[in-house]
């Protein structure tokens, strides 16, 4: 009878020890499950905070300038796409039609031009830098030695008419009638021109540093970006140039919906930076001058 009663109470023991067994093995279950929901709900949540953005962007300097922000932009959570363009007609065509979610190589009488031209919704944020405006020539060396006659290439872009007419009014070469806008002037608003200076406003900009070459007793007027690539130096080459306090300020352009958009932001925070705006200035020599921010 003692071993009946000791055996039951072995198999009982049994019992009770499986079952708590089996418990905590669901518990151990239930919190491995948990943990694994914890997993996956944090790494839903980093995936939503790296956000991906598309900026167009003319290849030198703006490209270059956006390159050296990527990893800065990368710290915020940002992943940077960078579409290059040569010409200036694409950029602002991609940004309305949703290709592009900013695009980064214009100055904003440019972007203001096109939107009366064609209607697009766009705007900017900020300016970034601008890049001052040059003319050069292969054989004429200084100012005074340009002769009567000579002919001025200079960029078919109408918006950059009146800032290459002003340049040569502030060297005394033309006047420009006093009841018009300066940003707005055309080659019909000269009202002196006292070496008969015949401006050929015909030439795509992209072509400016080929005419330089070729022309040689020409003077031509070339955008900043497009004479760096063209292997001249502006601040050495040029017979002479804009200074600092040129409105012509390259803007980060987007669609006007999207002027507060977050990531947008961050991307003109970072450009506007100390270490963006001092890598523009050891870069470029003072050919690209950074605005905004800290400078």
């Amino acid at each position: 009878m003692k071993k009946l009663i000791v055996l039951i109470s072995v198999l009982f023991l049994t019992v009770v020890l499986a079952a708590c067994g089996g418990a905590s093995e669901g518990d151990n279950a239930n919190e491995n499950a948990a943990d694994d929901t914890t997993t996956e709900t944090e790494g839903t949540e980093e995936a939503e905070e790296n956000v991906e953005i598309t900026i167009g962007a003319s290849s030198t300097p703006h490209a270059e300038i956006l390159k050296e922000a990527e990893p800065l932009l990368a710290e915020e959570g940002i992943t940077l796409k960078i579409e290059e363009y040569q010409d200036y007609v694409l950029p602002n065509d991609d940004l309305e039609n949703g290709t592009l979610d900013a695009n980064y190589f214009q100055h904003i009488p440019f972007l203001e031009q096109t939107v009366a031209d064609t209607g697009y919704d766009i705007d900017y944020i900020e300016g970034i830098h601008v890049e001052p405006m040059g003319v050069y020539s292969k054989n004429i060396k200084s100012i005074d030695d340009i002769e009567d006659g000579t002919e001025v290439i200079i960029s078919r872009s109408i918006s950059d008419h009146g800032r290459i007419l002003a340049l040569f009014e502030a060297q005394g070469l033309i006047k420009l009638d006093e009841n018009v806008e300066k940003a707005a002037a055309t080659v019909e608003d000269i009202v002196e021109n006292p070496h008969n200076l015949t401006f050929s406003p015909d030439v795509d900009p992209a072509f400016l540093p080929e005419m330089y070459e070729t022309e040689e007793d020409a003077l031509v007027a070339i955008n900043t970006n497009y004479a760096i690539q063209g292997g001249l130096s502006p601040l050495e080459d040029a017979l002479f140039i804009e200074n600092e306090n040129s409105p012509y300020v390259n803007v980060i352009a987007v669609r006007s919906e999207d002027k507060e958009n977050e990531a947008l932001l961050k991307l003109v925070e970072v450009l506007q930076s100390e270490e963006i705006q001092n890598f523009i200035l050891e870069t470029y020599n003072g050919a690209v001058v950074p605005v905004g921010g800290n400078n």
